[in-house]
């Protein structure tokens, strides 16, 4: 006979999420004596017949993903709201029904605007408000409000995280565009931007931590390390073997192109922009998940470290 499994069980909403299939793996690896999860798809009715009670926390990394939102249809602008706010919502009156203790929603650093919008806070303080400035960022933010709500005066414990932009090996979105960028490019923008980062090892240690001291509130996990876009291009360089020269001579021309009305001038300040929470915001009192530095993290993502 086994040995019976006595450590924090979790169900993992988002089965096929970058996010989800990357914390199962690391549980595996690091964590398989003391967590154990579980997943089910948000996208059908599987997840309504899913028992809620046997879990100790429930994690949503379930999600539209942010996009250029100035091209969207109202059809696509609908779902916006539909996945990350509505169905998160009811996928948290199940959990609280079915006597779940912990429910851990993933929302995102663009609740405060994104680096595309001149309104926005270069430093994130904890005295920031949100203020939303695509579908994106409002759905997840009145995700969160409507989250509070169900919760208040509710025994389940809510954790809400607000991470930046995660990357990790096999991920997708800007992180692939800089490498693609790094391995072709011969030089580069020397721009004096800052970017808060969180490599999704240093995630899934954090939520292995979140889980296991079944903590609830607002969290903000980052990297220990500010990064710029340049910086970020030579560490992908040099892990990839490869030479770019970062020069400030084009950083006129970053300058003026950020400036552009436009889709245009939105990419670039999205490139170039400085968007970071203030490091002191990220200390988590329950244990230290920073194992990887950016430069460790960089050289994972290439396969070396």
């Amino acid at each position: 006979m086994g040995k019976i499994f006595d450590g924090k069980r979790i169900l993992v909403l988002g089965a096929s999420s970058y996010i989800g299939v990357s914390f199962q793996e690391y549980l595996k690896k690091y964590a398989k004596d003391r967590l154990s999860a579980d997943s089910v798809s948000l996208r059908g009715d599987d997840w309504k017949h899913t028992d809620c009670s046997v879990y100790d926390s429930i994690i949503n990394v379930t999600g539209r993903a942010h996009a250029d939102t100035g091209t969207l249809t109202p059809e696509e602008k609908r779902e916006y709201y539909e996945v990350n706010c509505r169905l998160a919502c009811r996928a948290a009156k199940k959990a609280i029904a079915d006597g779940a203790g912990q429910y851990i929603y993933f929302s995102s650093i663009i609740v405060y605007g994104d680096s595309s919008d001149s309104r926005k806070p270069v430093v994130i303080t904890r005295q920031t408000k949100p203020a939303p400035t695509s579908f994106y960022g409002d759905s997840k933010w009145k995700a969160e409000e409507g989250l509070r709500k169900l919760f208040a005066g509710r025994p389940a414990r809510l954790a809400i995280l607000r991470p930046p932009m995660v990357y990790g090996p096999g991920c997708r979105g800007n992180y692939r565009t800089l490498e693609k960028l790094a391995v072709k490019l011969p030089v580069f923008p020397d721009f004096p931007n800052r970017r808060s980062m969180l490599y999704i090892e240093n995630l899934c240690e954090f939520l292995c931590l979140l889980v296991e001291n079944q903590d609830e509130g607002l969290f903000f996990p980052q990297n220990r390390e500010y990064v710029s876009t340049s910086g970020l291009v030579r560490l992908i360089a040099r892990a990839r073997g490869q030479k770019i020269v970062c020069t400030k001579l084009l950083n006129p021309a970053v300058a003026a192109a950020g400036v552009l009305p436009g889709k245009y001038g939105s990419l670039v300040r999205k490139a170039f922009g400085s968007l970071v929470y203030e490091k002191g915001m990220s200390v988590y009192r329950g244990g230290e998940y920073r194992k990887y530095s950016l430069e460790e993290s960089v050289a994972g993502c290439s396969g070396g470290r």
